[in-house]
């Protein structure tokens, strides 16, 4: 089989050639080590090999131990075997290189694997902070205007503590002024290490997305970019209101620069009907109902003129069915609001329904009158700010009631019997209509349209009582 041009490795075949006395596979183009089972090939007897592409070591303790009988000449790929063969020895490779190697011929795989996957996971995180950076902003639309955070940061004064006007549950609220349109506006900077905050961010921006309503804070836009440092920072941007909220002119302090003066009675029935339309058309009017879940004083605004705006809806929640009633309610689980307003069905582990804004409301509108908090210390062995008003109701409500009204009322001059008689009957309507909203069990409770009906009409009340 010599000057064949035969190629490849030598037939796996021939290892059943046990007769095989003589083997001449010189002179081809055969590649590849040679192999062992020559050895089993008891008769043969010569083999000549040489001028092949033959590699690798030679075997020992086999037919090619024998020099006179083998032919090896012109395989230059070959090494090892006897010193009469003539061929030259075999690199060493100590054991130690034979690990190395093995472990790299494993890791390399293993690495790039583990690196592949590092790429993609870096990849999909990327992709992911990108999209909740923009998603709040894109969903607002074009009309809203763009800012950016140098913007924010340069109307705050970097987020300066003289321009900072209050805090919340998920971050700080900023006063500061947009250099191109020159507005004045209240910036509210989500603290995103807070749980729920992010939450809170898109949660107020789908609400005020998609709700509009004369009574409630309109939204300039939102920011929701990196800062300086490269961390995810998410604000809102709304109008500010000169007058603050109302709690600051319910709990009015000496030291305080503002507000000046006090809430008049007539205006504290204009905040009430304001807050109650807005809820109105939150609950009943505005496609999905909404549930506002933190109806309080500080989240009440007031504009130049006084008029009520109802803001804040970090925590709100929007039904899915426009139908619902109470006792289609949706779950509470991770629902926050403000000790003192929270309805008692919520601590229980109850559902978030509307009837838990017409009880905050309630709570709200007998602060409004009486001028205390719902956590006012007095309230203590079983005493809150409902069986404070219930003990007094309806004879002796002037005890109860917030003195400056009173002291207000005594400076018109109308002879004081009439004066009082028409306060007491709008006081106690008022009353009336705060403790139909605090009842214990939500089915007993009145609906935000039946309230703003009642407050609409004291309103109307009072007004033409003044005018007589």
């Amino acid at each position: 089989m010599d000057q064949n041009i035969l190629t490849g490795n030598i037939p796996t075949s021939f290892s059943n050639l046990y007769s095989l006395t003589l083997l001449n596979l010189s002179h081809n183009s055969f590649s590849g080590r040679l192999p062992d089972y020559l050895n089993d090939l008891k008769l043969l007897n010569k083999i000549d090999l040489s001028y092949n592409n033959f590699q690798g070591e030679i075997p020992k303790a086999s037919i090619f131990d024998n020099a006179t009988v083998v032919s090896l000449d012109g395989n230059p790929g070959l090494c090892g075997g006897t010193m009469d063969l003539h061929m030259p020895s075999c690199p060493t490779v100590s054991r130690r290189a034979t690990i190395i190697s093995y472990l790299i011929k494993i890791l390399i795989p293993i690495f790039g694997f583990m690196s592949l996957l590092l790429l993609v996971y870096f990849l999909v995180l990327e992709k992911k902070t990108s999209r909740r950076a923009h998603q709040s902003q894109l969903s607002f639309g074009e009309h809203f205007e763009k800012v950016t955070y140098n913007d924010l940061a340069q109307a705050t004064r970097d987020f300066s503590e003289s321009n900072l006007i209050g805090k919340g549950s998920y971050g700080t609220v900023y006063s500061g002024k947009l250099k191109e349109s020159k507005t004045e506006v209240a910036v509210k900077v989500f603290d995103l290490e807070m749980q729920g905050a992010e939450r809170s961010f898109l949660a107020e921006c789908e609400a005020l997305r998609s709700i509009q309503h004369r009574n409630l804070l309109p939204i300039i836009t939102a920011c929701s970019t990196v800062d300086t440092a490269g961390n995810v920072f998410k604000a809102l941007i709304y109008e500010l209101m000169p007058n603050g909220n109302l709690d600051k002119w319910i709990h009015h302090k000496g030291d305080e620069a503002v507000p000046k003066r006090r809430l008049s009675l007539t205006q504290r029935i204009a905040v009430v009907v304001s807050v109650a339309d807005a809820l109105d058309y939150l609950h009943h009017d505005c496609g999905r109902p909404t549930v506002h879940c933190d109806l309080k004083p500080s989240n009440i605004l007031l504009d130049d003129d006084m008029n009520a705006l109802l803001a804040d809806f970090g925590i709100a929640r929007l039904y899915a069915d426009p139908q619902l009633t109470f006792a289609g309610s949706i779950s509470s689980i991770g629902i926050k609001g403000t000790i003192g307003y929270i309805p008692p069905e919520y601590g229980g582990g109850g559902h978030v329904s509307t009837s838990g804004d017409v009880y905050s409301f309630g709570i709200v509108l007998l602060e409004i009158l009486t001028g205390k908090r719902p956590t006012d210390p007095m309230f203590t062995g079983g005493l809150d700010i409902i069986s404070f008003v219930e003990n007094s109701f309806p004879d002796q409500i002037f005890q109860v009631i917030d003195p400056h009204l009173v002291e207000d009322r005594q400076k018109i001059n109308q002879p004081n019997e009439v004066a009082n008689n028409e306060m007491y009957q709008c006081l106690v309507a008022l009353l009336q209509v705060a403790l139909s909203c605090t009842r214990s069990l939500p089915s007993e409770r009145s609906n935000m349209k039946q309230v703003a009906s009642k407050l609409q009409a004291i309103k109307a009340a009072q007004l033409g009582g003044k005018s007589k």
